[in-house]
């Protein structure tokens, strides 16, 4: 029984993997134009994340400490 159990539990959690290109269902279109698009988005540019999702990290390590600037929006609070 445990067998059987475990066996259902890994053919759905394979089934989860699945990756296949993503279309419109038929009959269905792609959702409308934003209002400031000049032109309706392709699948592939709606995939695409932009610079702002997925910012470049700074890989280059520190090799030297430095001394902190002063902030100068780092008031002590109002009375």
């Amino acid at each position: 029984m445990k067998s059987i159990t475990a066996l259902t539990l890994l053919l759905a959690l394979a089934a989860c993997g699945q990756r296949t290109t993503l279309r419109p269902p038929p009959g269905g279109s792609l959702p409308p134009k934003p209002a400031m698009a000049r032109e309706t988005p392709t699948v592939d540019q709606l995939l695409t994340p932009s610079p702002e999702a997925r910012p470049n990290r700074d890989t280059e390590p520190v090799r030297r400490s430095r001394e902190r600037t002063g902030d100068p929006f780092d008031l002590p609070p109002a009375n």
